[in-house]
């Protein structure tokens, strides 16, 4: 039962690749349909095996805990509002095929099954499924010499830091004699001081997989090149449900496996977040593309990610776990304006195609406003809520100097925020071309950016949720 979800999710990846087979171009709306009904039985599927604590299975390969159900819950909805986001920017490119969503599905399963590993061999199991879903997702515009770049980039640096995480693992495995997390938990807090060099090797590989993952300095080369040549659709879907899955194999790995070295992976980490957050946010600047601007942005927003990760306490996981699922909700609606800027042979991919949104269209442009307000960490929106809960995480391990850097180059990298939304109320269209969408769309947009706001307004519901999960 605690798996009931993936398999549900599984038999439908499997219904809608063969239904696929079957179904005429000029009907592959049904597609479409079948992929987000597997997302809806699945989230249903999740609330109905939710229970209270912990529970442990397939022989201590898996587990279903509070945390698990959150990310499971949240995951779907935002792939969910992702594959309506991309449904007329496939068609109008002819790109609306079901592999699509076949891969997007397996990808889902990959990342459910990463939250829920018990084991390192389901955490690989997990992360490859996810991985090699994205490396054919990149690609997925077979025309286009840019996704193809891109997707062999992304291929070749996964493949290496995959090779890498999978060495740490081993040596674990070969200290502690298993591959269950709890039991390397074990292992390690009965540890002597004899194996402290191989233990080192073995956390400095996890950590170095985990940071490429995640998009952590010095290993984010990956993600401006990605997130800029893979078609918008599926840079919308890497830049935001992979985020949970990367939180969730972090606190698997970092807090339940190796929590006896957390004074060594801390002072990682620190480094990783301080970098990030200094080079994310200076780099985008630069950037006239939006989605490198974006790039770079999630660069520095996986900084203060890993803040809440370093702090090491119930406060710092939960107010991570807080931020993770309030950047997914963030990404989503950033990079769903930019598709519904695009149209057939023009991709809104550039920072002054927003000019004169407003004059365009006043409510997406004030849609657009919260979003950015909320990247950037603009009161009241729940970006603000967010970042002062990872800050408060951080100063109560006495490491004050640490969130005095992130205040200061996010005070820095508001500028680049700030710059779309003065483009949009302040400059004058270069076209007056209108906003060609479904009304689908339209309204799930609206939706994204207004929870943007009210969660901000009102955090407490999902902070306390994201706390029960470490209580």
């Amino acid at each position: 039962m605690p798996a009931a979800p993936e398999m549900v999710l599984l038999s439908m990846a499997c219904v809608v690749l063969v239904a696929d087979l079957f179904v005429r171009e000029s009907n592959r709306i049904l597609t479409f349909l079948l992929a987000q009904v597997s997302l809806l039985m699945t989230f249903i599927a999740v609330l109905a095996v939710g229970h209270e604590g912990r529970l442990v299975a397939f022989y201590g390969t898996f587990v279903s805990d509070p945390m698990a159900q959150v990310l499971k819950l949240f995951m779907l909805a935002v792939v969910f509002g992702a594959f309506v986001y991309s449904r007329d920017y496939l068609r109008e490119r002819s790109l609306f095929k079901g592999e699509f969503y076949v891969l997007g599905l397996f990808a889902v399963l990959g990342m459910m099954v990463m939250i829920s590993a018990h084991s390192l061999l389901t955490v690989y199991l997990g992360l490859e499924l996810l991985s090699l879903s994205l490396y054919a997702l990149v690609a997925f515009d077979r025309d286009s010499a840019d996704a193809s770049e891109a997707a062999m980039k992304y291929f070749v640096l996964g493949a290496l830091a995959s090779g890498m995480l999978l060495y740490g693992m081993s040596i674990l495995y070969g200290l502690s004699g298993t591959l269950d997390i709890a039991g390397i938990g074990q292992f390690i807090a009965g540890e002597n001081g004899d194996n402290q060099v191989p233990l080192g090797f073995a956390l400095s590989f996890i950590v170095l997989g985990l940071a490429f993952k995640f998009g952590a300095v010095p290993f984010h080369m990956w993600i401006p090149d990605v997130y800029q040549g893979a078609p918008t659709p599926v840079t919308l879907f890497i830049g935001t449900a992979p985020k949970l899955a990367a939180f969730a194999i972090a606190i698997r790995l970092l807090q339940e496996s190796l929590g006896g070295l957390q004074v060594d992976w801390g002072a990682m980490l620190a480094i990783l977040a301080m970098l990030s957050i200094a080079i994310g946010n200076v780099v985008a600047i630069a950037q006239t593309n939006i989605k490198r601007m974006l790039a770079y942005s999630t660069i520095s927003h996986v900084g203060f990610l890993l803040l809440g990760v370093l702090a090491g306490t119930p406060q710092g996981y939960s107010s991570g776990m807080f931020y993770t699922l309030t950047y997914a909700l963030m990404a989503l609606g950033g990079f769903g304006m930019i598709i519904l800027l695009s149209r057939a042979g023009f991709e809104a991919d550039q920072i002054d195609d927003f000019k004169g949104l407003n004059d365009r269209n006043p409510w997406f442009a004030a849609m657009m406003m919260i979003i950015m307000f909320s990247m950037a960490g603009v009161p009241p929106t729940v970006g603000f809520y967010a970042k002062l809960a990872v800050l408060q995480a951080v100063i109560e391990v006495d490491m004050l100097w640490l969130a005095l850097l992130a205040v200061f180059f996010s005070i820095i990298g508001a500028f680049y925020y700030l710059r779309v939304v003065k483009l949009m109320y302040f400059d004058k269209p270069t076209e007056e071309v209108s906003l060609a969408c479904g009304a689908d769309m339209r309204i799930t947009l609206s939706i994204n950016a207004l929870a943007v706001l009210m969660l901000g307004v009102f955090p407490g519901g999902l902070m306390a949720l994201c706390t029960a999960a470490f209580a």
